[in-house]
């Protein structure tokens, strides 16, 4: 049902899997698939996927009501190998258990098991979207070690695009360069599942370490292993920059 403002403007509310993200349930896009388990409720009806709340509406996630959050929470982890990036708490050595931090947040984007380093983590939907859309270019950077020297010929090849063939996509230029024989840092504005790993199995090579380093303009250096730090505001204010023009609709993203 429509509501009219002050001013005269109809207020159509607002997506129920927006709410859902900016109370700091989960991701829109994790929020559709809760709905459709059944897991929702708007004013004592199970919810449908795309319906519209207004603020008198009660909404409940697994029986308790979901309110906007209003602190806006964005955190940077430096993520150990074995930390799991997902907001399962059924799941051994999930990442919100290993942080334990006092308010419900998420993952921007993941980080596979067996990788570390650099993870952001917020209660804002609509950020997670725009930083994670592949469509918006966004960087993050890598430091690689692979299990034997490689060729300047590998490091020219990966940079121009690699075929996954289990994926059947080729991936985007990037940029590469060389730290030493086994060691390279890569450069994506994309995120497929284990895109890392499968760029470098194409050439016969086995990832040994893989570290993110940065995303976008934050970077992990200073931050210990297993630690986390509240993104500062001169950072916030220069990633609201680069993210002023992006897309937000959901997408999915990658691990690395």
């Amino acid at each position: 049902m429509h509501q009219e403002h002050e001013n005269g403007k109809v207020n159509n509310g607002i997506r129920l899997n927006k709410f859902l993200a900016d109370a700091g349930i989960c991701s829109r896009r994790q929020a559709d698939q809760m709905i459709a388990d059944g897991r929702v409720t708007v004013n004592g009806t199970p919810a449908e996927t795309g319906m519209r709340v207004m603020p008198e509406d009660v909404v409940l996630f697994d029986g308790k009501p979901v309110n906007p959050e209003e602190e806006e929470i964005l955190i940077a982890f430096h993520k150990p190998r074995g930390v799991v990036c997902t907001s399962n708490l059924q799941e051994k050595d999930n990442i919100i258990d290993y942080i334990n931090y006092p308010k419900r947040i998420y993952t921007v984007g993941r980080l596979d098991k067996d990788s570390e380093g650099l993870i952001l983590l917020t209660n804002q939907g609509d950020l997670v979207n725009r930083i994670m859309r592949a469509g918006n270019y966004h960087e993050k950077e890598y430091l690689v070690t692979v299990d034997r020297p490689y060729t300047e010929d590998f490091l020219e090849k990966m940079a121009s695009g690699v075929f996954l063939e289990e994926l059947d996509v080729t991936t985007r230029p990037c940029k590469v360069s060389p730290v030493d024989e086994t060691r390279f840092r890569i450069i994506l504005t994309q995120g497929y599942n284990r895109q890392i790993r499968r760029m470098c199995e194409a050439f016969g090579y086995q990832v040994k370490r893989l570290i993110r380093e940065r995303i976008m303009n934050i970077e992990l250096t200073g931050l210990p292993l297993g630690q986390w730090r509240d993104v500062t505001a001169k950072e916030k204010q220069l990633l609201y920059q680069l993210i002023a023009d992006s897309y937000s609709a959901p997408v999915g993203s990658g691990k690395k």
